[in-house]
């Protein structure tokens, strides 16, 4: 049998290998998967004795999201915005509900993998047609997305040191090194760092990882992003999906992130990326007018987490720069209308910034922190830009926007949050702001 703090370290690391980030991104978790080397020499014996079962790790987390947005959803709210004032609309949604399965081998060998259904999932019915000559005919009965978001296998030499090889989340900013719903306030994730870049950003990849005292690192190669999918509201948001059944991977791209620990209840993190996209695509590209032309991403995020004296501080800035903008806005916008391009110009320059700060008013109550409740009152600021800098022509300027929110988080046990808030995105004075009020329910845990 094995000690419960080296069960809660085996849980700790399975925890941090099912979400995709080294022990020190972890932000609830991250303590308990702080080894010293007598934790470490005392877990790998105990391993011998653990049992297929216990080997076996099962968690996820899913969402509930209710929401009434008092703007128009027409896709001309922007192009036309007079005539789509004054209105709203409701919508229900499951954002994400996630599935983790973790195993470890023995000896250092362990696989990860996220399975998640965004949006509820897809459905789809295959019926007869009677006013069509009793024809077969497919129809998709529900939108959403099923994916296998992780899948790798680790094999960790020590503690400082872990390869990954496989599809992993990749840690640029703080919402892919953090996105799990006890990870953020309000009922979605913010906004910002979930427009312009991907979100939650997986890719195939290889990784090194580990952690060294007050120190926690990642280290990431992996295929460079599509510049064909770039578009003006979402930047290179959509640059890491494909929609072949393989990952294009004629370009290379490099991503890291560093945390440090130093200070109790404070983590500090930096990451970044640099790749080139341009001829990441089967579309083609080779001719005269296309030499020269890389398209190279480049990414650099800073982040933060406090916890202590009953706050909860979080933040996070973000910049990102494409070189030759305008000439793949040029590109894309030439493309048929059947390819899988926006056909949209695209920035060379994209910024995002967000701070949030929650006070847990339920520590100052002993009997709820004996039953380890917690209630926190929260604001929220963020701005982003999703063309701050254009190279030939003038930004749209609706992609550019700052969002407050304020609510409410309420965990009446570990695993569950209970959330609702007010939002409101505030735009140029052409434009209608975009205020929403927001409820949600969401677990974060482990099943064994």
């Amino acid at each position: 049998m094995i000690t419960n703090q080296i069960r809660l370290s085996l849980i700790a690391m399975a925890a941090a290998a099912s979400m995709g980030v080294t022990a020190s991104a972890m932000p609830a978790a991250e303590e308990a998967a702080t080894f010293t080397r007598d934790d470490s020499v005392a877990l790998a014996r105990a391993k011998s004795n653990i049992s297929a079962w216990e080997r076996l790790h099962v968690g996820g987390y899913g969402e509930v999201a209710l929401s009434r947005n008092f703007y128009s959803d027409n896709y001309l709210r922007y192009t036309a915005p007079d005539k789509y004032s004054g209105e709203s609309h409701g919508r229900f949604d499951l954002p994400h509900v996630v599935i983790y399965l973790g195993y470890d081998f023995g000896k250092g060998w362990s696989m990860a993998t996220e399975i998640e259904f965004e949006h509820g999932g897809t459905e789809a019915a295959v019926e007869i047609e009677t006013e069509e000559a009793g024809e077969y005919e497919t129809e998709v009965e529900r939108g959403g997305e099923v994916a296998l978001e992780q899948f790798y296998l680790q094999k960790e030499f020590m503690p400082q040191l872990k390869l990954r090889v496989g599809m992993q989340v990749v840690p640029v900013g703080a919402t892919n090194a953090h996105h799990e719903p006890n990870q953020f306030f309000g009922v979605y994730r913010p906004e910002g760092e979930n427009t312009i870049i991907p979100c939650t950003w997986h890719d195939i990849a290889v990784s090194l990882s580990g952690r060294a005292g007050k120190w926690g690192y990642m280290a990431m190669f992996l295929p460079g992003l599509d510049s064909e999918r770039f578009g003006n509201q979402t930047w290179i948001h959509d640059g890491s999906a494909s929609p072949f059944e393989f990952k294009i991977a004629n370009n290379y791209a490099f991503a890291a992130r560093v945390d440090n620990y130093s200070v109790p209840g404070l983590r500090i993190g930096l990451s970044g990326y640099v790749g080139n996209s341009f001829r990441n695509t089967l579309y083609p590209t080779s001719s005269e007018k296309n030499d020269g032309i890389h398209g190279t991403v480049s990414i650099l995020s800073a982040d933060l987490r406090y916890e202590g004296h009953n706050w909860l501080v979080r933040g996070s800035a973000l910049w990102g720069h494409l070189s030759d903008a305008a000439h793949i806005s040029k590109f894309n916008i030439a493309m048929s209308k059947n390819s899988t391009s926006k056909r949209q110009e695209v920035a060379s320059d994209a910024v995002s910034a967000g701070v949030e700060a929650g006070y847990n008013i339920f520590g100052l109550i002993p009997s709820m922190q004996d039953k380890h409740q917690k209630l926190y009152v929260f604001g929220r600021y963020d701005y982003y830009d999703s063309m701050a800098k254009m190279e030939n022509s003038t930004p749209l300027q609706w992609c550019g926007r700052q969002k407050i929110s304020a609510g409410v988080n309420w965990m009446p046990i570990p695993q569950i949050i209970v959330k609702g808030d007010y939002s409101c995105g505030i735009l140029s004075n052409k434009y209608n702001n975009e205020p929403a009020i927001n409820l949600g329910i969401a677990y974060v845990g482990w099943f064994k």
